[in-house]
């Protein structure tokens, strides 16, 4: 019968085909944040719908996967493990116009017309002639000899979403891959664009099934509304009013760890940044980062008439002008 698990990942996250990466990216960010299961503790469906919407991102946030899914639809998984043992290269040379995909009953019918197509005799070539390519990341291509096999060919790619407390404690996540369930267990530290590698777990061999390769894992972190990263720093905005910025101060400030009291300096300017030393992003190699903190001064948007006073009197009797280096400024 024709398959029906079929998912238009566009549909999924809500873009047209001819989005750009911008807007899937944007679109997903904002379903992964609705549909987490943070957000959403004990619902199933939201929860599936999670994983739904994390399968569409990790396929058209890939171009080549993205133009593969264009291409071939529902079979778009088998088609490209069908061409490699051909030595076809990653775009072959078979003709893939002529094909109605939805013809098809299943992909077995698929698969032998491709055969045909190939010139393969719906047969597999063997002895010393059978020779096929397999990708070995960014150093290109290598010939696989006679009877060995190429496992980094099989292997996935998957983006896993946390939020920003996942990723700096650690977690152990319980991920469908396929038909199985497997825990994997994120250790500290893991940041936006950190892989992990779970060995193993990757795609089966359709030649031989003993071939299994590996599963990569890419991070993606719910933003958060008060921690950023900047490179390796964990940053934050710490808002204060014109009279600390003024006279200094003692204050509170968030961290991963709780809140901790930083001193401001008499006379510190907007947009200048302290740091809170041990308080930032755990590194799994060289230990516990800096915190980065910038200031912000922010004035009041509302005044008691005391307040308005006071701010009227400061105005009458101060005795700086702080614009006096721009008098003589000129082109």
């Amino acid at each position: 019968m024709v398959a029906t698990d079929f998912k238009d990942y566009y549909a999924v996250l809500g873009v047209s085909k001819s989005a750009d990466a911008d807007e899937i990216k944007k679109a997903y960010r904002k379903l992964a944040r609705k549909y987490h299961p943070d957000m959403n503790p004990g619902n199933r469906q939201a929860e599936a719908k999670f994983k739904e919407v994390n399968e569409a991102y990790e396929v058209l946030s890939d171009p080549d996967k993205r133009r593969k899914y264009d291409q071939f639809g529902q079979y778009w998984k088998q088609a490209d493990q069908a061409r490699s043992p051909y030595g076809y290269g990653s775009t072959g040379s078979v003709d893939f116009d002529g094909f109605e995909f939805g013809r098809y009953n299943n992909f077995e019918e698929f698969i032998n017309e491709l055969l045909g197509r190939m010139g393969g005799g719906g047969g597999f070539r063997s002895g010393t002639q059978s020779r096929y390519r397999a990708s070995t990341g960014s150093t290109g291509f290598r010939d696989a000899a006679p009877g060995t096999t190429a496992g980094a060919g099989l292997d996935s790619e998957a983006t896993l979403t946390l939020t920003l407390a996942e990723a700096f404690k650690g977690v152990q996540k319980r991920l469908a891959v396929g038909n199985e369930v497997i825990d994997v267990r994120i250790p500290p530290g893991a940041k936006p664009g950190s892989r992990i590698r779970v060995r193993g777990k990757g795609q089966f061999s359709p030649y031989y099934t003993s071939q299994r390769g590996d599963l990569y894992l890419t991070v993606d972190i719910v933003p958060h509304p008060f921690f950023q990263f900047e490179g390796d720093n964990l940053i934050c905005e710490l808002p204060i009013s014109p009279d600390e910025a003024v006279l200094g101060a003692q204050v509170e400030v968030p961290t991963p760890d709780g809140p901790v009291t930083m001193k401001i300096p008499a006379g510190i300017r907007s947009g200048q940044s302290l740091r809170l030393r041990g308080k930032g992003w755990t590194n799994p190699k060289s230990g516990r980062g800096d915190q980065m903190v910038r200031i912000v001064i922010a004035p009041p948007k509302t005044l008691t008439s005391v307040e308005k006073e006071l701010y009227e009197k400061l105005r009458d009797n101060r005795s700086y002008d702080p614009r006096a280096a721009l008098k003589d400024m000129r082109l």
